[in-house]
């Protein structure tokens, strides 16, 4: 006979840390020359003026000065018109 209980094991009990995404400064903020203005999976808002991608899709501004944001309607290569939010620093 057993003296102790068999444990089980489940597979399922693991989780990932957060990411934080989403947007860093919005719209009239002031940002810094190097802020990080939007952390993104993917491009869902674009670049506008004075304002550069990262490798991992982070927008960052090149410039000091006030963040705006507006929406902007963008044509793929296959003529799909699609609307995208772009981020430009003045």
């Amino acid at each position: 006979m057993s003296t102790k209980k068999s444990g089980g094991s489940s597979k399922n009990l693991r989780d990932s840390n957060p990411k934080y995404l989403g947007m860093k400064l919005h719209d009239g903020q002031v940002a810094a020359v190097g802020n990080i203005l939007v952390r993104q999976r993917g491009t869902r808002v674009v670049p506008g003026k004075n304002v550069k991608v990262g490798k991992d899709h982070t927008l960052y501004s090149m410039v000091g000065g006030k963040v705006t944001y507006k929406t902007v309607r963008k044509t793929r290569f296959d003529g799909k018109i699609l609307s995208k939010k772009m981020v430009s620093v003045n």
